[in-house]
């Protein structure tokens, strides 16, 4: 077993070396100051998972003067407060905290004192990390004692995130407005202009800027190009904005222009969406919330991008084109007409749909008759022989189709500026789409 005297090289579970921890710099980051640092060594250490930590207990702790004279313990809420001293590390690990956070003990549950610890006991300290949100978390933790518990229960421990911290090589102008928590890194540009939340994480070389606004707890990888001008001849330099919701993550050389002033003169992104590497959205674009983009994904200007597309690896979509809600785009799909929402469009010039999205929507949690309504609906669409205006009046003549969903599809079809993809696919591509 590793030397709990030395936590310059301690091992983990599997017994293999990992780098050395710097336990004090760790410990400055907790409301524990000398003499109340509680961990002297650690010797396992899973990042972010599972740690195994020491606690020497001597008789000359400070604790101990006047505590029970002739027979010294160590009291319950000092090993409790061990045990979140070495909880913290696992802590600010997963929560990609800044080097400014702090972390402080929330509360304790269900709490259970097995046996007294006294002077001369090697404390082992053992966490485990359960759920964590941004500012809280929970651990399982546990002390003994030559093997024997201790105590036992499960800390909730909140983070507090501090001021931002920007690394030495960025360069963030002085007017640009940084949140709590944030953390930019090597090599980044931030404008004037910028406006970014709490707790979102720039990568090294990212550039942004423009009038952006980027909400608390996006992800800005490196090298991504975020707020730059539009790509629009048109465009004179107009205050035109990009505004980008929370949680969004944002990979590698992706490309996202702000508005013009000819169309609405701003770009919007919602909540809770995936953009993957290298893709491109122009100018005036609309994108909703729960949405993904595959690598290298384009969307021309103008285009709307419903709550929940889903819109796969090298696919364009024309200028003026809308994806309707929960609509799926095949790989290196070509889309000149708007996308059916529920439907899986797949293709290049022209793209076809391929019925409804029904394993994309069942594991959404739509219900088998919502899912069996919408197929119904679109077979007037696509098998009835009928014209769009025909089919249409038939789903509302039919007394089964009662489903918002079924609804929104109308709806969807009717306010088409540019018509929508009804071409249905040929056996061969059915069956190639099947295979896959």
């Amino acid at each position: 077993m590793p030397d709990p005297q030395h936590p310059s090289a301690p091992t983990s579970a599997a017994g293999t070396s990992v780098p050395a921890l710097a336990l004090s710099a760790v410990l400055e980051r907790v409301d524990a100051r000398y003499p109340s640092v509680l961990v002297d060594a650690i010797v396992e250490h899973q990042p972010g998972v599972h740690l195994v930590a020491y606690k020497n207990v001597t008789v000359n702790e400070e604790f101990f003067q006047g505590h029970f004279p002739g027979t010294p313990l160590m009291p319950g809420v000092l090993m409790i407060e061990a045990l979140t001293q070495a909880a913290s590390l696992l802590v600010l690990e997963r929560t990609a905290a800044t080097p400014h956070a702090r972390t402080s003990l929330r509360g304790v549950n269900n709490a259970k004192f097995r046996r007294p610890v006294a002077p001369g006991d090697r404390l082992k300290l053992e966490i485990t990390l359960g759920r964590s949100r941004t500012r809280l978390a929970k651990a399982q933790a546990s002390a003994f004692v030559d093997g024997q518990l201790c105590v036992e229960g499960e800390l909730l421990i909140a983070v507090e995130p501090g001021p931002a911290y920007v690394d030495p090589t960025a360069r963030v102008h002085a007017a640009a407005q940084v949140g709590e928590g944030t953390i930019v890194g090597a090599h980044a540009v931030i404008g004037p202009d910028v406006r970014i939340g709490k707790r979102c994480r720039i990568g090294a070389s990212a550039v942004i800027d423009g009038w952006t606004e980027i909400g608390d707890e996006t992800h800005i990888y490196p090298m991504a190009s975020v707020g730059m001008a539009p790509q629009d001849l048109k465009y004179k330099g107009e205050r035109t904005r990009l505004v980008i919701g929370q949680r969004n993550t944002i990979r590698e050389f992706a490309t996202i222009n702000r508005g013009t002033a000819g169309g609405g003169g701003q770009t919007s992104i919602g909540d809770d969406n995936l953009l993957m590497a290298y893709v491109h959205v122009a100018h005036d674009c609309h994108i909703g919330s729960h949405t993904i983009f595959g690598p290298h994904a384009t969307l021309g200007g103008h285009v709307t991008v419903e709550d929940f597309a889903n819109v796969s690896a090298g696919s364009a979509v024309h200028q003026f084109c809308r994806v309707g809600r929960h609509g799926f785009i095949g790989g290196y799909s070509v889309v000149t007409k708007d996308a059916l929402p529920f439907g899986r469009t797949i293709g290049s010039r022209p793209a076809r749909i391929f019925g409804v999205n029904s394993i994309g929507l069942t594991r959404r949690g739509f219900s088998a008759d919502t899912v069996e309504q919408l197929k119904r609906a679109y077979r007037y669409l696509l098998q009835s022989k009928l014209n769009t205006t025909r089919a249409i009046a038939q789903i509302e003549q039919d007394g089964e189709l009662t489903s918002p969903e079924v609804r929104y599809l109308i709806d969807f079809i009717r306010s088409s500026q540019r018509g929508v993809i009804l071409r249905r696919p040929t056996r061969r591509a059915e069956e190639m789409v099947a295979d896959e």
